[in-house]
């Protein structure tokens, strides 16, 4: 995948939102006068709704209007405004053609989103474990020792979303490997193992290491994924596109050589 950081100077990069590599339009912001910044909450939208007498279609979209907003990140009003008095100079806001995530820059910086580092997490990684990965390259710039220890953490979830106990990594990979696991991805699990233990105990990994090696982390994370999560799924969906007399007759099969073992 093309990698190219977020920058006020390009017109394409990999987004801060879903990393992916795509088209970014821009632009600049202008004063809206208002008394205080006002954030509606769902607890709002039934008594505003009374109010302003809103039809049952107009209440439901203010309902995800507030949603929207009750989830903190920026994003585009449907309404125009006409009562602006100035542009705000050295400010400016960078809109992605793929998820539409709205990001935030002051003159050279990207303010908001956090610039994350580090590979987007496989998609197949469930949610939960998936915002630890993304929280550890949140921190990646400011702590690498820190992210290494989320990674080891999401191997130790990882393992427990496979059916593992999840609290001994060194058991659950043993585990594993007898259910299947290739070895090139016990080998994975492995370094993640030793590099994030050693992380959390200062002085048993050379800090000059410590970038370097978060970094290969996520990719290693990733190889996991793919292994046990993204490979079995795929099979999985060819298979239940064979035709209904097909996976009979494999029924079938499987059920005469159970019997004659």
């Amino acid at each position: 995948m093309k990698i190219v950081p977020p920058s006020i100077q390009e017109t394409a990069f990999n987004c801060p939102y879903c990393g992916a590599y795509t088209s970014q339009s821009w632009a600049g912001l202008v004063r809206d006068p208002i008394a205080t910044p006002f954030l509606p909450t769902l607890e709002d939208v039934e008594q505003f709704a009374i109010d302003r007498d809103l039809s049952k279609e107009k209440t439901e979209e203010f309902e995800e209007y507030v949603d929207r907003i009750g989830r903190g990140d920026p994003f585009l009003s449907v309404e125009q405004t006409s009562h602006y008095d100035r542009r705000i100079e050295n400010a400016w806001v960078s809109r992605c053609f793929n998820c539409h995530g709205i990001a935030v820059w002051v003159h050279k910086r990207l303010v908001y989103p956090g610039r994350k580092a580090g590979v987007a997490p496989n998609q197949d990684i469930p949610p939960e474990i998936r915002g630890d990965f993304e929280e550890a390259r949140g921190i990646f710039d400011q702590s690498p020792r820190g992210a290494a220890a989320l990674l080891r953490l999401v191997i130790q979830k990882l393992c427990a979303y496979l059916g593992e106990a999840g609290k001994k990594i060194d058991e659950d990979i043993a585990s594993l490997v007898k259910k299947g696991l290739s070895p090139q991805v016990q080998q994975a699990l492995d370094v993640v193992r030793v590099i994030g233990n050693e992380a959390v105990h200062p002085g048993t990994i050379d800090l000059r290491d410590d970038r370097p090696t978060a970094e290969r982390l996520f990719d290693l994370v990733n190889l996991i994924a793919d292994q046990m999560l993204t490979y079995p799924k795929h099979v999985q969906e060819m298979y239940d596109k064979l035709p209904a007399s097909k996976l009979e007759g494999i029924r079938k099969r499987d059920q005469r050589e159970k019997k004659s073992e």
